[in-house]
């Protein structure tokens, strides 16, 4: 029998060809790391918790998790990424358990975790009754008064990089861009085969809505790396102790401003399941 696919196919050749694994470890990525732990960190609760890491990649940020003594579950749909994530899962004393699985349809009980971290999920479905079937799942699985923290792609992420490094004047780049600023859909041109697979590119205000129509309270939404960025030497600057602060501290003043959330490539969502009519 042949085996359900569990994500698009071009989303998985995407991540067969490209190294998660070590991308947390170089260029933006070194910092989304460090910034993403910081973020996720205002809502981890203090004690042992229940936390689901769906779309949690090669278990990097479940790793962190376990080490701090929670109970993770990561859940992930590249077969490439369990493999790894296994390993990694593996030299820990505090494992974390590893599932094959997808954000619309999630094994585990009503009301089980904590805290659930929605990493790719909310980017890689393009459909919008996929992406309400993934936070509609994730509701069901957390307990009442939980927190769901859920990572988006802003709509105006590759037009802003375009601007930065000229790619907006190359024609089948400026289409996608006017694509996603027009729609949300993401679809890399075969020009540029690097870029990220099929995926889907929010309006701030757009993912905040698409969790306040299941019923759950938003708490914040935050920009992940800001308008720091933007800083033309960035990384020589993020490696200098004095020059690293200053923008940190420029990331933190503007993190929740909702006027400058578009200048963000990604922001962080923060959600809770109200405990409501004591259902």
């Amino acid at each position: 029998m042949k085996k359900k696919q569990l994500i698009s196919r071009n989303i998985e050749v995407f991540y067969n060809k490209v190294s998660e694994e070590t991308r947390l470890n170089k260029g933006m990525g070194v910092f989304e790391f460090e910034r993403i732990k910081l973020l996720i960190e205002k809502y981890i609760p203090a004690s042992s918790s229940k936390i689901i890491d769906i779309g949690g990649g090669t278990g990097k940020y479940s790793e962190w998790l376990a080490k701090k003594g929670h109970q993770v579950h990561l859940v992930e749909p590249i077969p490439k990424h369990i493999k790894l994530a296994q390993n990694r899962a593996n030299r820990l004393k505090n494992k974390f358990s590893i599932q094959l699985g997808e954000s619309r349809k999630l094994n585990f009980k009503n009301n089980f975790a904590d805290l659930i971290i929605l990493h790719g999920p909310l980017y890689h479905l393009q459909k919008k009754e996929d992406r309400d079937l993934t936070i509609c799942e994730a509701k069901r699985v957390l307990k009442n008064d939980g927190i769901i923290l859920a990572f988006a792609i802003n709509y105006t992420a590759s037009t802003l990089v375009g601007l930065l490094n000229g790619l907006i004047h190359k024609k089948s780049f400026f289409e996608m861009c006017k694509e996603e600023l027009t729609s949300g859909i993401h679809n890399p041109p075969d020009t540029f085969p690097w870029l990220l697979a099929e995926a889907y590119y929010h309006k701030p205000e757009q993912l905040k809505d698409e969790f306040i129509n299941q019923e759950l309270t938003h708490i914040n939404t935050y920009a992940v790396e800001g308008i720091a960025w933007l800083d033309k030497d960035y990384f020589t600057n993020m490696l200098n102790i004095k020059r690293k602060k200053a923008l940190t501290e420029l990331i933190k003043i503007t993190e929740n401003d909702s006027y400058l959330l578009p200048f963000s490539p990604h922001m962080m969502i923060a959600v809770k399941k109200e405990n409501t009519y004591g259902k």
